[in-house]
């Protein structure tokens, strides 16, 4: 075994605490396809760079450790205020950017080198590969020079210096300064920098490392996935959603509509990244664009040859050749891509979750979560079995009402009002033949 294929397995086994080695290898093989400037691009806030640094160099270390080389793009706005409070110059913010001086934007190039440095340094103390790109990247013309003075908007990305460092296997630390095409340096908002950049590469991940660890709900709990398709204009209606959270999921939902469906946002913080990467669970919230649920209650309105892959491709087992003509739906929640399904049958009066299917290359993105939520919102009770060895059981375990353990089958429930009915549900769920071979 290779020094490098060795090291690899190392760090497989001790991810293995957070989540299952099959898990890992697939998204590692996943992520490893890719062109190596279409892996990621990772916002790092300026907050995070002076209050949480020891982390994110730690994670960033682990992905070159596995073969895999993320895009960095930082701010520095807390060490501005600092440092352009200590200097006097008042910056006042217009529409949430900086209004620069020639004064302030000595500044501004002075914390910007001076952090874009204590990051790459402190990357190359742990042996990691890291280039220092303060400039060459963001060709820029001013936004309104009356209005914001040296204060940039983006006209061309130039990613030769980042090839450079990529091509050597180097993590690119770039600093969000932008030059006219005369020279003339110009201060850009990093998250507009970041986004420029994001449009231009069309990553597969783009991360944004926080200090609180992802977008948070009505009750401040970190929302682990969301599914823009279904969830886009709810959110935008629900009244937790204010201010800067409104302003951040209108920015992803614009980003992702410019970008393949394969794309997704994660929100996270550094010490979680790899759990929020390389586990379906994540850590964090993961922003796709998804695709949209179709309900059906007929199937002659399916696709049944692409449903017959996907319950296969799932579950690693075929599908007896009757399925669909022994089995009489109830509704089916469907997604558009074929990649997640919910079909469900009424036994004994009460809805019945036949099959859960979601793709392995939508696994961990929040589709098939997306789904469930779907059912649930129309379904107020249902029950369903999964064999004692099933992956998914956890999240079953975490969204029933109860459980009965077999040896095997488990069966679960929500919404059951009455012990006649759980006694129905699981008699059933022993008795019912399987659809599934081997």
């Amino acid at each position: 075994m290779s020094a490098h294929a060795e090291l690899r397995h190392t760090i497989v086994r001790l991810l293995s605490n957070m989540a299952s080695a099959k898990e890992i290898q697939q998204y590692l093989k996943r992520f490893s396809q890719l062109d190596a400037k279409r892996f990621a691009v990772v916002k790092v806030g300026g907050a995070i760079l002076r209050d949480d640094l020891e982390n994110l160099v730690s994670s960033l270390a682990f992905l070159q450790q596995v073969g895999l080389t993320p895009i960095v793009v930082h701010g520095a706005g807390p060490q501005l205020n600092e440092e352009l409070a200590a200097a006097g110059i008042e910056t006042p913010i217009v529409d949430g950017l900086r209004v620069t001086s020639p004064q302030a934007l000595r500044v501004v190039r002075r914390v910007f080198q001076a952090e874009n440095l204590r990051l790459v340094e402190a990357l190359q103390a742990l042996d990691v590969r890291a280039s220092s790109v303060i400039g060459g990247v963001f060709e820029a013309d001013y936004l309104n020079r009356r209005r914001f003075q040296l204060v940039g908007r983006v006209t061309r990305v130039d990613l030769a210096p980042i090839e450079a460092a990529l091509k050597a296997s180097s993590i690119p630390v770039i600093a969000s300064l932008g030059e006219t095409a005369s020279g003339q340096i110009l201060n850009i908002n990093a998250d507009v920098a970041a986004n420029e950049l994001v449009a231009t590469l069309k990553p597969y991940k783009i991360i944004f490392l926080t200090g609180t660890g992802g977008l948070l709900d009505a009750n401040r709990e970190v929302i682990s996935s969301i599914n823009l398709s279904t969830e886009y204009e709810a959110l935008m209606q629900a009244p937790w959603v204010e201010g800067g959270m409104r302003l951040k999921i209108q920015q992803i939902h614009d980003l992702l509509t410019k970008l393949p469906l394969s794309s997704s946002v994660s929100i996270t913080r550094p010490a979680e990244l790899a759990k929020e990467l390389f586990t379906h669970r994540g850590s964090g919230t993961l922003v796709r664009l998804g695709e949209k649920i179709r309900r059906r209650t007929r199937w002659k309105d399916l696709d049944l040859k692409r449903l017959r892959v996907l319950i296969e491709s799932s579950f690693g087992r075929k599908l007896v050749p009757d399925y669909f003509e022994r089995t009489k739906l109830h509704r089916a929640f469907v997604s558009e891509h074929y990649r997640a399904a919910l079909l469900i049958t009424l036994e004994h009066g009460i809805p019945h979750l036949d099959k859960f299917a979601v793709a392995e290359d939508a696994q961990g993105e929040g589709l098939g979560k997306a789904a469930w939520r779907e059912v649930r919102a129309e379904i107020p009770k249902m029950f369903w079995r999964a064999r004692p060895g099933n992956p998914v059981n956890d999240f079953y375990a975490e969204e029933a009402d109860g459980m009965i353990r077999g040896e095997r089958w488990n069966v679960y429930w929500y919404g059951l009002e009455s012990m006649a009915e759980i006694e129905a549900a699981v008699t059933h769920c022993r008795a019912r033949p399987a659809t599934l071979k081997g």
